[in-house]
């Protein structure tokens, strides 16, 4: 198979689960300050999930950049990343219109950890296949935005449960902001 066909379906993913997040914003209940107000944990939710399909959509796209034949370990490793992506709108909309429980940010941290790890597995399936003088393998290397971002999603989950789910939208949001910087080790290889 072609990645042609594997990057287009993954976008058309993508491309419906912002829809859908976007869809699931409320219109305010008036039209004053007051009522757009009220909406602002639900738009920060919304900005944030935005940021990370962005980030996601990103580097999927970098990272066929060096494939060059799909295998079927390949398409399953990208289903995975896909399904745990098309939780993001659920998660989203329920953190966002219960910002002031643990829960849902917690699980919202969960569904972006889960996220990270099938990342990372389509990564090092991508690796497996192209052997030894594996070209991803030379662009990843150590990988220090993959091995931090799990932890800040643990430290994030941790928080909400056991301390103060606040600080899980920050650990959450730094994430963000460490892959927001675009992570050019694949072009410099290519």
């Amino acid at each position: 198979m072609h990645k042609t066909r594997l990057e287009a379906f993954s976008d058309g993913v993508i491309a419906i689960l912002i829809t859908i997040m976007v869809l699931e914003l409320r219109l305010p209940a008036g039209a004053d300050w007051a009522a757009l107000r009220s909406l602002a944990p639900t738009f920060s939710a919304y900005v944030l999930s935005f940021v990370y399909l962005g980030i996601y959509w990103n580097n999927h796209h970098h990272l066929f950049h060096v494939v060059e034949h799909v295998t079927g370990g390949m398409l399953w490793a990208n289903l995975h990343l896909l399904f745990w992506l098309s939780l993001v709108p659920f998660v989203t909309n329920w953190m966002g219109e219960h910002s002031h429980e643990p829960l849902p940010t917690a699980v919202y941290g969960v569904v972006m950890l889960c996220a990270a790890v099938a990342y990372f597995i389509l990564v090092r399936v991508i690796i497996h296949a192209q052997g030894s003088h594996s070209m991803l393998r030379r662009a990843v290397g150590n990988d220090f935005k993959g091995t931090i971002s799990p932890m800040l999603y643990v430290a994030g989950i941790g928080s909400a449960l056991f301390w103060r789910h606040e600080v899980s939208w920050g650990f959450y949001a730094f994430v963000a902001l460490i892959w927001l910087v675009p992570d050019k080790r694949i072009e410099r290889v290519l």
